[in-house]
């Protein structure tokens, strides 16, 4: 086999990144199901609505609280390790659910919270673990599978929580989620294990708790300022906040379009939503394929553009139709430029920050993501009643595309694909 032959392989035929692909896969789709399945439980438990954002809620606060500092620790411990020891946590802190009732809905509150804040340990490890399992010129198609992976998730996740939940009810759903941890560490054990080539500690055995404090908190802030002394990774942030705040509006004004503008109900919501991870699955392999001639700005600008695009579309497309197909297609369709402009984000921040700093800064931005998106869910909730929305939505439709114009001019001439351009 030739040396290009070889560069040409799909991640997937990689031994240790097909694991991870596959482990993320597993756990991501039990995730779906109690993501699903929870709310469900407490809205049939407390017969209202606001148990049931409640659980939302819950998951959201602790990511903002701690989700950045998190990313420190990541960045301290072998990832591999990390994910193996997190996932068996996830498993075993879930079963407390099957204890849950109507009245005791404190422990369906208590073990949200707990598994946000696992997820924002585990997800920020295996993102920053992918680079050492491609090589640079296989960065963005691994990237972009990882995208094949959490679409499919969905597309799998979702139906079968709701269909598990209707069967089993909830202590099915929690054994069924238990399980695919268990297999997710049990893959990513066989994992090869990853030497560091940055230099850095992953640990510091025997160091004192008041100097190993100090050294997390000063690492912490290193950190953040990384993302301020870097134009890209501010222009990222940036965009971050701005995708963040729409995704927020969306959440919040989607149910109402589709509701009152369309005159579908809760079925038709879910339908729509649900079709856009057949969009993800395509985009993720459209996406690989574009990766080795498209750089990571192009992507994120061409990506945000044509979302921003056929958002505008979808929500001014109500006086002309109210076929559901009509935008269920849509959202098949936003799924493409959807996972383009994650990919190229991602890939991008992995060729600009040193692999010593990598989960810290992802943790950091995930974070800044998800405060936004809660003023965003609140500037919803806020408009929701107030009379027309498709001007808010078109609002959030221009949101992402700002985010384009921004990938394309701000983030010129820098961290080109494959690079490994580092901090100055």
């Amino acid at each position: 086999m030739t040396a290009t032959a070889t560069r040409e392989r799909s991640p997937l035929l990689r031994r240790d990144f097909a694991l991870v692909w596959t482990a993320g896969l597993v756990s991501d789709t039990g995730d779906w199901l109690l993501m699903i399945a929870l709310p469900l439980f407490a809205l049939s438990a407390t017969g209202s609505a606001l148990g049931a954002s409640t659980v939302f809620l819950v998951e959201i606060v602790p990511m903002l609280l701690v989700g950045s500092f998190l990313g420190v620790l990541v960045d301290r411990w072998d990832h591999r390790r990390t994910i193996v020891v997190v996932a068996l946590l996830q498993g075993l802190l879930l079963l407390p659910l099957l204890a849950a009732s109507a009245d005791r809905m404190g422990i369906v509150y208590a073990v949200a919270a707990v598994e946000a804040v696992l997820g924002a340990i585990i997800n920020p490890a295996r993102q920053a673990m992918i680079p050492r399992l491609v090589g640079a010129d296989q960065l963005a198609r691994g990237n972009a599978l990882i995208a094949v992976s959490d679409s499919l998730a969905r597309l799998i996740g979702s139906p079968l929580g709701g269909l598990s939940f209707a069967l089993w009810g909830l202590p099915g759903v929690v054994i069924a989620d238990a399980a695919s941890y268990l297999i997710t560490a049990t893959l990513v054990l066989f994992v090869r294990p990853q030497r560091r080539k940055d230099g850095a500690e992953a640990t510091a055995d025997g160091e004192p708790a008041v100097a190993a404090e100090r050294r997390i908190l000063h690492e912490w802030v290193e950190g953040l300022a990384l993302i301020a002394r870097s134009a890209t990774l501010r222009t990222l942030a940036g965009i971050a906040a701005l995708a963040g705040m729409a995704q927020g509006l969306f959440l919040v004004l989607f149910l109402v379009y589709v509701t009152q503008n369309l005159g579908a109900g809760d079925t038709g919501a879910g339908i729509i939503r649900g079709v856009q991870a057949i969009g993800g699955v395509l985009g993720g392999l459209v996406t690989g394929a574009l990766a080795k001639r498209l750089a990571p700005r192009w992507m994120i600008g061409v990506g945000y553009l044509v979302f921003g695009a056929l958002s505008l579309l979808t929500w001014n497309l109500a006086p002309f139709t109210t076929a559901l197909w009509v935008y269920a297609g849509l959202f098949v369709a936003m799924g493409v430029p959807g996972v383009t402009s994650a990919t190229g984000e991602i890939t991008l921040v992995q060729t600009t920050v040193p692999p010593r700093a990598l989960g810290r800064v992802i943790a950091a931005v995930t974070t800044l993501d998800g405060g936004a998106q809660a003023v965003g869910l609140l500037v919803g909730g806020l408009l929701a009643d107030s009379g027309d929305i498709v001007p808010v939505l078109d609002v959030q439709a221009a949101l992402y595309l700002l985010c384009g114009l921004i990938g394309i001019v701000a983030l010129r001439d820098r961290a080109p694909a494959g690079g490994g351009t580092r901090l100055t």
